[in-house]
């Protein structure tokens, strides 16, 4: 069974005993958490899918860890200018395992 769920503005596809890392949420590392936006739920040929969530279906997820991304380097020029800007940002995320998906009605 897998489940097409939405935080922090994306959307992952799902399965029982995924990892993913996905935008920060302010919970502790160790708690248990609900994921209430779930956008689809598959089991084999069957497929539910919500307009645009399913009503009483969700995920349920344990969060591993926190931390952040690699890297992005920010580089700006301009030309004969004299101008540069050096600039980086670290992405904070959240790690979670998914533990049970229950599935709703469409």
């Amino acid at each position: 069974m897998y489940a097409v769920i939405k935080t922090g503005g994306k959307q992952y596809r799902v399965a029982s005993g995924d990892k993913i890392k996905v935008e920060q949420i302010a919970a502790d590392v160790g708690a248990e958490i609900t994921l209430g936006e779930v956008l689809a739920v598959g089991d084999g040929a069957s497929l539910q899918v919500g307009a645009p969530v399913l009503t009483g279906a969700s995920v349920a997820a344990k969060v591993l860890a926190h931390g952040r991304h690699p890297k992005v380097r920010i580089f700006k020029m301009r030309r004969r200018k004299h101008y540069q800007k050096h600039q980086g940002h670290r992405q904070p995320y959240t790690e979670l395992e998914i533990g049970a998906i229950t599935a709703g009605n469409a």
